[in-house]
């Protein structure tokens, strides 16, 4: 009976399901792709390969899987396993990606598993996911000088906001080298190594945020970069995003 059984196997049952987070996405923002692979037996999967196609609209970073490599194209990751799975045995692909900022949903992508060992239900051999796209804001921002007298200057920054969404996370970094903070009028503004980090008040759809800030500047001119950005809201035109100012 046990020879019987090995000269005609009964395969390997594989299955792949994939999961996104966060599960509606946002331009310019990360998106994970979770890909579950497991065998139920009663065969051990002979050497599985596992294909991940990504959309267009997402930029691969990175994938936490050695075995995984580049595919045909930009946007696949093909992971060939070097061991057998056992039956039982499960895994899982961690794939990175970037949401480029003009990407529309829904996004579409596919996880496709297979073997060298015959699998009498192919059906749940693939899986694929759906994400929509949030239509994001679209921050700017821009820079002015308010005075200057002597080594003190002041400078003003206005943030706007021309896409749709309303953003209440809005933050304001200031790169201004070896000039010291001394005071701001308009947000919550802190110092930290090398920068002075600002959290701004809900900025709407079609609004802007002034405030002004005091620096001391060092003996040569204040050279300042600002740049704007949200955690949790994409941003469909990031160019904007930064500003530079030459205070003499």
């Amino acid at each position: 009976m046990l020879a019987e059984s090995r000269k005609n196997p009964v395969g390997a049952d594989l299955s792949v399901r994939m999961e996104t987070s966060p599960k509606i996405a946002q331009p310019g923002q990360p998106l994970l792709y979770r890909a579950e692979v497991s065998n139920a037996g009663p065969e051990d999967a002979v050497l599985p390969l596992l294909t991940i196609r990504l959309p267009e609209g997402v930029q691969v970073l990175r994938v936490d899987v050695a075995e995984c490599r580049p595919g045909a194209t930009a946007n696949e990751v093909v992971c060939a396993s070097e061991h057998d799975v056992l039956a039982g045995g499960t895994g899982g692909v961690t794939v990175s990606g970037l949401v480029r900022p003009g990407a529309h949903g829904p996004l579409t992508a596919t996880a496709t598993l297979s073997s060298e060992i015959v699998d009498a239900n192919e059906a749940n051999n693939s899986a694929r996911t759906l994400t929509a796209v949030d239509e994001g804001a679209d921050l700017a921002v821009r820079l002015s000088r308010k005075a200057h007298a002597g080594r003190l200057v002041w400078m003003g920054a206005v943030v706007r906001n021309r896409g749709p969404r309303v953003v209440r996370d809005a933050a304001l970094f200031f790169h201004t080298k070896r000039a010291r903070f001394l005071s701001a009028k308009g947000a919550r503004c802190r110092s930290y190594p090398g920068l002075v980090g600002c959290k701004l008040r809900s900025v709407g759809s079609g609004k802007r945020v002034s405030l002004r800030l005091a620096f001391r500047s060092h003996r040569r001119a204040l050279r300042a970069k600002a740049t704007v950005y949200s955690t949790h809201v994409g941003d469909r035109r990031p160019a904007n995003n930064m500003a530079r100012i030459n205070l003499r």
